[in-house]
């Protein structure tokens, strides 16, 4: 299953695709991608996000829930 983790800025984004690679190195490389709000005229309003696949173990996902609200982001399925 696909997770997005959630950011309001560039830099949280990166650095936790970072660390995850780092913490499952057996996944592939998290993707930071940049997601435009539908509605939004200021581009200054786009979220970004941590594209993480093929983590399924529930311990694991805590782990990345802590991670992410250390950087006010959040964690949805994709």
């Amino acid at each position: 299953m696909t997770q997005l983790l959630v950011f309001g800025e560039r830099d949280d984004a990166e650095e936790v695709a970072e660390t995850l690679g780092e913490w499952f190195p057996e996944l592939s490389v998290p993707r930071v991608v940049r997601e435009t709000l539908a509605g939004e005229d200021d581009a200054e309003d786009a979220q970004w996000l941590v594209v993480l696949e093929g983590l399924h173990d529930d311990d694991a996902l805590r782990k990345v829930d802590e991670l992410v609200e250390r950087y006010d982001g959040w964690r949805e399925a994709g």
